[in-house]
Order: structure tokens, then sequence, then C-alpha cells
């Protein structure tokens, strides 16, 4: 089944200040989590995300936030925080990658179609820190650091909110598709385990998972709440014969999931202090990942005969760790309605590369002082370290005004935040990046093929020297945030922000945001706000040298220049500035009767000055004369200079592209009560989107725009994440029974990032989940389930192929193995999965 691409016309034609306009229901009565239906979108769950009035319910909101109970997320059938809303929230993305060094373990988290920088995650409503790694290689995200989602253990996790709209001028940077705050658990009266048992159809991914959570009272009113969680997630490979490499054909690629331990402590705590409280949170989170490049053949100047007659896969370990703690005091002022709250948050992530089963070619065929070459190469070496921290101060004051206007208070929130960001690059041992043991590059060192041997360890070389760095900078905001209902009907909301950074200085956002309750079945809600995104440091200072594929399939040494750099300089590109922001949305909520709920949002976004990762620029053939490269390449200004760094291609940060993101959401709730106390609940979560590249810019006057971005990475920005995801769940509940049956559809994906100028197109497909839960007792439930039941796998690669048995195809990835794709799967390529799930609670 497939599904357009194409949003109705009722939303193409919205100016883009259209107000969006809030929609919201009558509060409802608050029900107990114990008992209360799972559903994937609770409106009536209290809420703080998106307004700072008092206890304002998702109900009540004039944006659209989506409530995920502890419920829904244990149902889920999956214990990674990323996979869950994936399958839970229809705006979110989570994209299935691999075979793309460190981001085959973390993996881009997206919301509504956008970059994985361009969402907030909270903990607890403060901000939560990024990842140290940067996506750069072909994958959604590319060019981004955004928030591992995946660190926080999903025991851990009360509910989530999920703000489906830009809030810039409330949060920050980053907030420009919207925000997800992680609520953790506060309970001190229950102990609870979990464990989880699971495999692929196929055999492989096995998964075993241990959670446990419990607290304890310090005092009346203090609590500890404390979380311990394991996961072991075996490797996937859904790799075909290479019948173009080798000869007989084998498999020789890794494809799929890779091999990952994860372990997690986390806790959440406070503590009553005269009239206020002492809280704090955060945790740590150790992950060992095992995946792999791209295979290197025997005959391939890249590998020595003597280490690997057969060729070789290099292996790429990652060791992640990532710990965080967040320490405040809240208290009221002087006995009044108005609250104050001080807080220090700090967050630091540290990515480790390692490579095993590799070679530094050239370390091997150095030539030996007195004759012959020295044959030694070590096979394993520590290639770097990626760091990244960050330190939150915020003081905010929120409180009521009687202002003798509407029908309720004015409502006032006002605040101050300083943050830095820091970022490092640590090298790895010599032999990871080095041109033989001296690097000096002046020395003639050949492979087994004649030509110059590579440098570093094959997979990718590690970081040297020149790229290690150790920079920040620092940032202070002040906000202003009102909101009050002036009549018992009408809600209107107004936010300031102003930001001044210590690199490229300051930035103003605003936000409206209104709701007309009609009656109480009927309601129009929407918003409508400018935003921003501050470059990452990540970006500002990440700098790299790999060994990746050039526009032509050929392995070549590549330079990440980091921006303001002596290359970046030399191709006329400026230094990185903010993306800035307009976005709406409009929406309605309709209430027919007490059991049925249907809303509907149209949202609109449009960023300037994206900032992008480039193309791969490569060296000319032909200078701009139209003549062969001359000597001293005076007619040839990309290859004057890249030779004298030798480097087959360069990338770049820079800001390039206007886009606008336009489209829909839907949620539909109905409940059926039976006799004899049996209920369904039915709900359907429909959300389609469309992104398209408005212009193209380049500040150089070496690269026109569409060599500086091209159509390869326009298409990736357009069509790599599905335009439609729809989520579609019946869940039955009879005494101690409960049957959950979930469809899921991801709408088709498009990427020519490895075949330029021949675009793939994987269509939609439907993935079904069912569940079957017993609970024997109060303490004890059993769930056996499984996932993609039907066993659905995304379409095969077929792209450019004229004869799939002829060895020299137009795209040669099928012959290589890749039978379903690499840059852009959003549910991968694992096909179905089952498990068992055992759950106690003392």
């Amino acid at each position: 089944m497939t599904c357009s691409r194409n949003i109705p016309s009722m939303f193409m034609t919205l100016p883009a200040g259209t107000l969006a306009a809030a929609l919201a229901l009558p509060v409802a009565a608050q029900q107990d989590p114990a008992t209360a239906p799972d559903r994937p979108t609770q409106l009536d769950a209290v809420q703080v995300l998106g307004s700072r009035a008092g206890a304002r319910t998702a109900a009540e909101s004039a944006a659209p936030v989506d409530v995920l109970s502890r419920e829904q997320l244990e149902k889920a059938g999956v214990q990674e925080i990323g996979q869950v809303l994936q399958m839970l929230e229809p705006s979110f993305n989570f994209s299935r990658t691999f075979v793309s060094d460190g981001t085959d373990i973390i993996r881009p988290a997206t919301l509504r179609a956008l970059g994985p920088d361009q969402v907030l995650v909270l903990v607890n409503g403060k901000r939560r820190h990024q990842q140290a790694l940067v996506n750069v290689q072909q994958t959604v995200g590319r060019g981004s650091a955004g928030t591992d989602i995946n660190a926080i253990p999903i025991s851990a996790i009360d509910y989530i909110e999920v703000l489906r709209d830009g809030a810039a001028a409330q949060y920050g940077s980053d907030a420009i598709a919207g925000v997800i705050n992680i609520v953790l658990k506060k309970s001190t009266d229950v102990t609870t385990m979990s464990f989880e048992a699971g495999q692929t159809f196929e055999g492989d991914g096995e998964v075993l998972h241990a959670g446990f959570n419990s607290g304890f009272k310090m005092g009346e009113e203090g609590f500890v709440n404390l979380t311990a969680e394991f996961r072991d997630r075996g490797e996937t490979n859904r790799a075909g014969p290479d019948r173009l490499r080798v000869d007989p054909p084998r498999v020789t690629q890794r494809l799929g999931d890779a091999d990952a331990k994860d372990a997690y402590f986390w806790l959440n705590g406070g503590l009553p202090i005269g009239s206020g409280e002492l809280y704090w949170f955060g945790g740590a989170s150790r992950r060992a990942g095992d995946s792999s490049g791209f295979f290197r053949t025997a005959g391939d100047n890249r590998t020595v005969p003597e280490l690997y007659p057969d060729g070789f896969l290099p292996n790429i370990i990652t060791k992640v760790k990532d710990t965080s703690i967040a320490v405040g005091f809240r208290d009221q002022i002087g006995g009044s309605d108005w609250n104050w709250d001080m807080s220090v948050n700090h967050g630091r992530s540290r990515f480790g590369f390692k490579q095993r089963n590799s070679v530094n070619v050239s370390w091997w065929y150095e030539p030996r002082p007195g004759g012959g070459i020295y044959a030694e190469s070590p096979t394993v070496t520590d290639t770097g370290r990626l760091e990244y921290d960050q330190t939150t101060f915020n003081l905010d004051f929120r409180g009521p005004i009687d202002w003798g206007f509407g029908n309720e208070p004015l409502y006032l929130a006002t605040g101050f935040e300083w943050r830095e960001d820091n970022y490092a690059i640590r090298p790895g041992d010599l032999v990871s990046y080095s041109f033989g043991r001296g690097n000096d590059r002046s020395i003639p060192i050949v492979g087994q093929t004649g030509e110059t041997a590579q440098p570093g360890m094959q997979g990718f070389p590690g970081f040297s020297p020149t790229e290690q760095i150790d920079a920040g900078r620092h940032n202070i905001a002040v906000y202003l945030d009102a909101e009050s209902r002036l009549t018992e009907k009408f809600l209107l909301g107004a936010a300031l922000r102003f930001e001044d950074y210590s690199d490229f200085g300051n930035t103003s956002t605003g936000k409206l945001s209104a709701r007309y309750d009609a009656s109480e079945r009927f309601a129009i809600r929407g918003t409508m706000a400018t935003g921003f995104r501050a470059p990452g440091v990540q970006q500002l200072f990440y700098s790299q040298r790999s060994t990746n594929l050039d526009p032509s399939g050929v392995l070549v040494d590549t330079l990440t220049a980091r921006q303001d750099s002596a290359v970046t300089r030399a191709f006329g590109i400026q230094p990185l500035t903010e993306e800035t922001s307009t976005s709406g949305t409009l929406g309605v909520v309709f209430k027919p009767g007490s059991n049925t709920t249907l809303t509907v949002d149209l949202f609109r976004i449009d960023i300037d000055d994206r900032i992008i990762f480039s193309s791969n620029i490569v060296p000319e053939s032909v200078g701009i004369d139209g003549l062969p490269c001359a000597a001293g390449n005076a007619n040839c200004p990309i290859r004057a200079i890249l030779e004298p760094i030798a480097v087959g291609q360069v990338l770049f940060f820079t800001n390039a592209i206007d886009t606008r993101t336009q489209g829909i959401d839907v949620v539909a709730e109905h409940g059926i009560d039976f006799n004899g106390g049996a209920r369904l609940d039915l709900t359907a979560l429909l959300h389609w989107n469309k992104t398209e590249v408005k212009q193209r810019r380049s500040q150089s006057a070496i690269l026109p725009p569409e060599r500086l971005f091209d159509d390869t990475q326009v298409t990736l920005i357009e069509e790599g994440q599905p335009g439609a995801h729809h989520v579609l769940q019946g869940l039955y509940r009879t005494g101690a029974w409960d049957f959950t049956l979930r469809g899921n559809y991801f709408g088709s994906v498009s990427g020519e990032g490895f075949t330029p100028g021949i675009k793939q197109t994987w269509g939609g497909k439907w993935l079904t989940d069912l569940a079957v839960g017993f609970r024997f007792n109060d303490k004890v439930k059993l769930t056996v389930g499984g996932n993609n039941i039907f066993d659905t796998y995304p379409d095969k690669w077929t792209a450019g192929i004229t004869d799939p048995n002829d060895p020299n195809l137009n795209n040669p990835f099928p012959a290589l193995g890749f039978i379903y794709g690499w840059e852009t799967l959003p549910f991968g390529i694992n096909g179905g999965y089952y498990y068992a799930k055992l759950d106690l609670r003392f």
C-alpha cells in the first residue's frame, strides 16, 4: 500500500502568518494510572509542556500536546525509547540506519520531518544535553548532532509529553520542530521489575532486557526513586551475497542492527525544606556497540594480502558514556501564589571509537631503513573520542496577577538562563591516523597495487592532533511568558525571548497562542511563532579525515573541514550563524460524546539559513577555461585547494538552504464499554508532512549552489523521511486479559545519495503488532506478542539495475549485498520480531 506525499490543498493555501488557534476540551476527571485506559494520546492528562499557567492540561492547551502514559510505553513491545516513540507518536521518526559509523549506535530522532537538532528534549521540564556524535554519513539528520534519546531507560519514565509546536520563544534554541518532555517516576510505595526476551523471525537480533524501579520516602513527604536497567541486543544481518567483488559470491557486509549492550542507573528525588523543595534527578548510561564499515576486497590497495588474503570487514567498536545531574530548589514567594525555581543542570556525552580487524596499510608497506618494508601493523587500535558538555543555570518565576480583566488572572512566567556548551575531540593512537610511523607524507609508501598507500586504519582513520580541539561558547537568555483566559471561552497567550551568544551575537523570538471554546464539544486552537536554532558547538568545532565513497563510488580520503578554517575560508564560506524560523499551527477539537474525541491540527514551518552538511566537493577534471587542469591548477580552484592537503573530497557546514515543512495531524479516539466490565479503546493517529527546499544559496565564488548542496542532498531533506505515518490501535480488556492490535503505516521514502541521478523510492508499508497479556494477580503479568507479525520488509533496491544477473550494474549496491537500501529506511530491515515479557509489582 502506498500513500501520497501531497498535503490536502486546504492547508497548502494558508498564508505564512496564519494564526494557529487552539482547540481544547473541558478538563476531564483525572484517572488512576493503574486503571486508566491505555491510549496512545491522553488529552486529559495534566501537563506542563507548552504552558506555564499552573496546572493547565493537554486538553486545555493552545497547542497540540500528546501525552504517552507509562502503560502505553510498557505495552509497546520494545525497550528503546526511540523505538517506542516511533510506534506511538506518528510525528516522530527514528530512522534505522546501518554501516554509518557511530550513527549505527546513536540513531537520529526527529519530529515533524525536520532534523534531530531541531527538536528540544527536556527531562522533568529541564533542558537535556545533546550527543557528542555528529551524523556525518549519508543518513537522515546528516550533519546534525541531536539528543541521544536512548540514553534514558524506559523503566525510569512515568510519562512522555510531546509538544507538536515551535517553542523557541518559551524554551530556547532547538525547539523549532517541537519539544519532547520526559517525566521521571516519583513512586515510593511500589517496586516493579520487568524482564523481556525476544528475537527476530530470522532467528537473530536476540534481545534480553531487565528493568528495576523502586523508591523510598525521605521523611513524610520526601522521596527517592531509583532505576536500574540492562539490555543486550544482538546484531541482525540482512546482507545478500556479494557477487560483484568476490568469487564465488558470499556475504561480505553486516547490514542491520549493530550488536549493543546497554546499562543504566537513574534517580529522581525531592526533599521538602521549609516551605520549599530541594529536588534532584539524573543518571548514567553505558553502552557498547559493535558494527562494521565497508568491506575491503583482497586486491584493493587498502588491504594487505598477508593479513587478509580474502579481504576484510573493518570492525567498529563504540563506547558511549552519558551522564547527567540536575539539582534545584523551588518555593513560594512569601506565601503568595507566586513560585520561584532555581536549578543547575549538567550533562555530559562521551563517544569513543575503536577499530579491530583492520590495518594501517601505510605502516605495513613503509620502507624499513636498510631495505625491505616493516610488514607490521596493529589490527586493533583506539581511533579517538568525541566529548560534549553542557551546563545550564535557570532562575524562573511564575505566578498570577489579578489584573481585573478577563475570566481569570493573568498568568506570568519570567526567568533567566545561562548555558555553557563545550566540545572536544581527543586524538586516537598514532597508528589510527598516521601515514607511516612518522606521519611524513614526503616518504614514498606504496601499497600492493603500486599506488600510494592510504594513511590510518581502514574503516575510518582516527582523529589526529590536527583535529584535536577543546572549545566552547556560552549564552544568556531572558524570557517573558503571559497567558490568560480573557473570557470564559477565549484564551490568549504570548511569549518573548532574548538570547545573546558569545560567538554569533543575539536573537529575539516571539510566540502568540489562542484558543476559543465555542462549546463544550467544539473548540479552535492555534499558534504562530518565530524561532531559531543556534549552530551546535559540534557543528562549530567538528573536523575529521575519513574514508568515504566519492560520487563515482570509489573509496577516497575525505576531509570534513572545520567551519571558519583555512580550507573553508579558501572556498569563501563564512562562519556559521543561527537558523531562523516562522511557524504556525491551526487546529480544531471535537468531542461528540463522552467516549469520542477528534482533533485535527495543521502546521507549517519555514526555516531560513538552515545549516547543512555540504555535498562531497571533489576536484575538477576540467578547468574553468574548459581545458584539462594545468600545472599549478590555476584553472582548477577546487583541485588547488585539496591537492596540498592530500584528500579526494571535502565537506563542511554552512548556512545554505531555506525550507518549508507543512503537514496535518489527526487524532481520533473512541471507547466502547461492554456488559461485564469489558472495554474496547480504538485510536487512530494520522500524520502527513511535506518538506520543500525553497532555495539553495552559496557564499562561495567557487561553488555554485547546486554543487554545494546537490540534488542527492535535496532528496534526502525532502523525501528521506516518511511523508505519512499513521497509527491504528485497538485495545480490548476483559477480566485478567488484555489484547492489543496495532498497525503502523510508514509512507514512502526516497534516496539517491549513493546513486547520484538515480532515485530509488521505497513504497509505503503497513506493519502489524499483536500482543496478549494475562494478569495472574495484582503482582504478576505475562505478555506475549509480536511486532511486524506479517514479516514485512522494505521494497528491494532496484533503481538503476538493468539486469540483476549482470555484475556490471548501473547501480552496484544490490550486487554488493544491499538488498533493501541504505540511507533512509524508517522501520529498518529486520522483519518480524516476537517476544515474551514478565512484569512484577510488589
